[in-house]
C-alpha cells in the first residue's frame, strides 16, 4: 500500500490535499502535514491544501488558494463519503488517494487506505513516513501530534494502542517540537467560549435513557459573542458526566443555512444514526448537517432511542447471566 501511494504522488507535479467539510484538527493538520511532507521531499513539485478554514484553528496553519487545475493528484484526508469532502470532486482529477481512519462508507478514489483502529488520520501519516523513504521535521511532526491528540481526546480514547505512544515517542526523539505550544494551539481559547461552556453545562437536557442535548440558537452564539461552531467544538468536554450514555450538541447557523449536530457516545452506536440521517463519522463519535432544527431534533429523537435499545440489550444480558 504504501509504495503504491509514493508512486502516484512520484508520478505526478501537481498534487492538490484535500479533507471533510466542518474542519477539525485530525482533518487539517493531516492535510497540512502531508503537504509539507510532499514538498519537504520533493520540492519541485506543486503541492497544495485547500478547503475552507476556521478562525479556531488559524494558529495550526494556512490553507492554499488555488485555480483548478489539470493532471493532477488528488489526496483526500480524514473523509469516508465522497459527499463530506470540502472544495473539491474526485472526477475532476486524475486520479486520487484516500487516506482516512472512519469505517468505510463508500470507495470513491483508485488508491484507498483506510484503518479503522488508528485515532487519527494524523497517526496513519506517522506511519506513512516512519515506514518509508520519506523525510520530516519537526514543524510536521508537530502538527501531526497535534490531530492525533485532539482526535483521540489526548489519548481517552479507546482505540489509542501501544503503537500510538511508539509513534508519539519516535517523532519526539527524531524530530523534537514543544508540546506546551501544541497544547497551546489546540487549547486556547477566550473568555467568551467558556462561558458558552457554562452556558451549555446549565441547560442541557438529559432524558431517562442517559440521552443528552442542547440547542444552541443563533442569537445565543449572538449574545455570548462566540462563532457558530464553538458548541460542536466542544462536544468531547463532557465526556465523563455520569448520567449520559450519548450527547449532542445541535448548533444553529443561519449565516450557513445549516444546523449542526456533533455527537458522542459511551456505549450506543452512533454512527449508525447519523448515516440515517446523512451524516457519518466514527461508532462513538459522529456527525450530521441538517437545514432545520426540526430535523435536528428529530436526530436527538433517533439518539435517545438507540440510547434505549442499548440499555435493554445490557439489561437482557444481565438477565441472561443469572
Amino acid at each position: 500500500m504504501f509504495e503504491e501511494i509514493i508512486k502516484k504522488i512520484e508520478k505526478y507535479n501537481d498534487i492538490v490535499i484535500v479533507r471533510h467539510i466542518g474542519v477539525d484538527p485530525d482533518a487539517l493538520c493531516s492535510q497540512l502535514a502531508l503537504r509539507d511532507v510532499i514538498r519537504l521531499n520533493y520540492p519541485k513539485k506543486n503541492v497544495y491544501a485547500i478547503g475552507k478554514g476556521s478562525t479556531k484553528f488559524t494558529a495550526i496553519g494556512k490553507l492554499d488558494k488555488i485555480q483548478k487545475i489539470d493532471n493532477a493528484l488528488l489526496i483526500v484526508c480524514d473523509v469516508p463519503d465522497m459527499q463530506r469532502i470540502d472544495s473539491a470532486k474526485v472526477h475532476d482529477y486524475a486520479e486520487s488517494i484516500k487516506i482516512d481512519h472512519h469505517p468505510f462508507v463508500e470507495k470513491f478514489c483508485d488508491i484507498e487506505w483506510i484503518d479503522e483502529e488508528k485515532t487519527s488520520t494524523c497517526e496513519m501519516i506517522m506511519q506513512l513516513i516512519k515506514d518509508t523513504k520519506l523525510e520530516c521535521n519537526s514543524d510536521i511532526a508537530a502538527l501531526l501530534y497535534m490531530g492525533l491528540v485532539s482526535d483521540s481526546n489526548r489519548f481517552l480514547f479507546q482505540n489509542c494502542s501501544p503503537k500510538t505512544f511508539e509513534f508519539v515517542s519516535y517523532y519526539l526523539k527524531k524530530y523534537p517540537f514543544s508540546l506546551t505550544e501544541c497544547y497551546q494551539k489546540l487549547y486556547f481559547r477566550p473568555l467568551t467560549e467558556v462561558r458558552l461552556e457554562g452556558y451549555i453545562s446549565s441547560n442541557m437536557q438529559v432524558s431517562q435513557n442517559g440521552c443528552g442535548y442542547i440547542v444552541v440558537t443563533n442569537e445565543t452564539t449572538k449574545q455570548l459573542g462566540v462563532d457558530s461552531a464553538a458548541a460542536a467544538n466542544m462536544i468531547n468536554h463532557y465526556n465523563y458526566i455520569k448520567e449520559l450514555l450519548v450527547w449532542a450538541t445541535v448548533s444553529e447557523d443561519k449565516k450557513n443555512h445549516q444546523v449542526r449536530v456533533s455527537i458522542r457516545s459511551r456505549g450506543p452506536e452512533v454512527n449508525k444514526v447519523a448515516e440515517k440521517h446523512h451524516g457519518g463519522g466514527h461508532k462513538y463519535a459522529a456527525g450530521v448537517k441538517t437545514k432545520t432544527l426540526d430535523e435536528a431534533l428529530e436526530i436527538v429523537k433517533d439518539l435517545d432511542e438507540a440510547c434505549a435499545a442499548y440499555l435493554k440489550k445490557i439489561s437482557e444480558g444481565k438477565e441472561n447471566d443469572h
